[in-house]
């Protein structure tokens, strides 16, 4: 009776989210002959208005399209961070209303700060994505989800997780409360253990590096979990074999993993059969090799604000053949290198998540790419490529505010280099903390 009360309120409160979520179930339900036709469609449809509308793609199309001719996808330029970030403007279609946009900040997941423009629409349809995606476990609207999110802009006013009214009602309404999981300690891993327990969500949504440490201090502890739960969503990083493991056994449920970035959300969901499915209703996504790895680019076929026609999104995996048991007409995926992440740690046994430390430079678009590295439990360095250096003020701030939440005593430093080091593999690592605790004898691999 609740969840049905839920869903109703919920969605007189969003109506557009959720005729976008009944557009979206009406899509799944297509056969896959029906769905490619009308990727294709759309891509066709989305290239063309770029083209017209947008300042940087009339530049870019121009050779492709003055004549009407017919294109390959494969045969268009790819779109790199960089020139997201030195022509965001050129990216804003023309017609856009300047007075409602709004812009965003990835926080740079592979080390590059990055920002883009949105608005209610993409953010209703992210929204409407993200629950389609959780009906692949079996969540039905109304059930309850709770979130772990490390990125504090998401949990405050306009964020992703924000409340939309009293928070309160906006947590009976929505079936959903969201803990700021930045930063861990025994204590907070304790609360949040005992905030499952008493709240008995249906799913848990988080960092896979946030869900794996939970874990670990609920099976230490001893802590049942409630039969409430459907499933655990693990998302912003690579989920390894042994973290799935680790959850699954501390929250008896499965594990399912999803994949996207503020930029392009809702690339791909695991289904119940623990397959990644990519929507191909929202996007087209491409696997080309790029710098001896098999790349990963993106094309948004719903968002005309800001198009994203082939983003080298900087993540690698391969496109799957064949289709899943479960049904679903989205083609497969699966992920290779990614994002990966290390947490930091502080002497009084604090643990903090990446996302912690890449909102201390939001803003910061002169900074071209970073690196934060633990050294010691008390000393942290940052690595930037910059084309100006970090005013006095600014550098002054960020060691006060890392004193302040990390260790009083703690020593900064900043290297403005040439060049940031890859790891052996070729992937950037953002933030390398110090050499991590032994994990549990059962640890697999990816």
């Amino acid at each position: 009776m609740i969840p049905s009360l839920r869903y109703w309120l919920h969605r007189r409160r969003f109506p557009i989210r959720y005729a976008q979520l009944d557009e979206l179930l009406r899509n799944q339900a297509m056969s896959r002959e029906a769905l490619q036709r009308k990727q294709r469609h759309d891509l066709a449809e989305l290239v063309v208005f770029a083209a017209r509308n947008t300042a940087y793609y009339a530049e870019k199309l121009a050779p492709w399209l003055s004549h009407g001719e017919s294109f390959a996808l494969s045969d268009l330029p790819i779109l790199r961070k960089d020139e997201v970030a030195s022509r965001l403007d050129d990216l804003l279609a023309r017609d856009a209303d300047r007075g409602t946009v709004k812009i965003g900040h990835t926080g740079g997941s592979t080390g590059k700060p990055l920002a883009f423009w949105y608005d209610d629409y993409k953010h209703e349809l992210m929204r409407a994505g993200m629950m389609r995606g959780f009906m692949m476990s079996g969540w039905q609207p109304g059930e309850k989800i709770l979130n772990f999110w490390g990125a504090r802009q998401d949990v405050t006013a306009g964020g992703v997780f924000a409340a939309q009214y009293g928070a309160q009602l906006s947590d009976f309404i929505a079936a959903e409360k969201t803990l700021l999981a930045h930063e861990y300690s025994e204590a907070r891993l304790h609360q949040w253990a005992r905030r499952i327990q008493t709240w008995r969500p249906v799913l848990l949504y988080g960092y896979a590096s946030a869900m794996s440490e939970l874990a670990r201090f609920v099976l230490a502890s001893k802590m049942p979990m409630p039969r409430s739960l459907r499933g655990v969503y693990c998302t912003a990083e690579v989920l390894a074999g042994w973290q799935r493991e680790l959850i699954q056994r501390a929250f008896g449920c499965k594990v399912f993993n999803q994949y996207g970035c503020r930029e392009v959300p809702n690339i791909a969901w695991e289904c119940q059969h623990g397959q990644m499915h990519v929507f191909a209703d929202l996007v087209t996504l491409e696997s080309v090799p790029i710098e001896g790895e098999d790349r990963f680019l993106v094309t948004s076929l719903t968002n005309r604000l800001m198009p994203f026609i082939r983003y080298d999104i900087g993540d690698s995996g391969r496109l799957l053949d064949g289709e899943c048991a479960c049904g679903s007409p989205f083609p497969l995926m699966e992920m290779r290198l990614c994002r990966q992440n290390d947490l930091i740690r502080s002497r009084d046994g604090k643990r903090f998540h990446p996302a912690y430390f890449n909102r201390l430079l939001y803003g910061m678009t002169q900074i071209r790419q970073y690196q934060w590295v633990q050294h010691d439990l008390d000393r942290i360095t940052l690595n930037i490529i910059a084309s100006a250096p970090l005013s006095s003020e600014t550098l002054a701030s960020l060691r006060e505010t890392l004193r302040r939440d990390i260790d009083a005593a703690l020593r900064f430093e900043v290297n403005v280099l040439d060049e940031i080091p890859r790891t052996a593999s070729g992937k950037h690592r953002f933030v390398i903390g110090m050499a991590q605790a032994a994990v549990p004898a059962f640890r697999g691999g990816d």
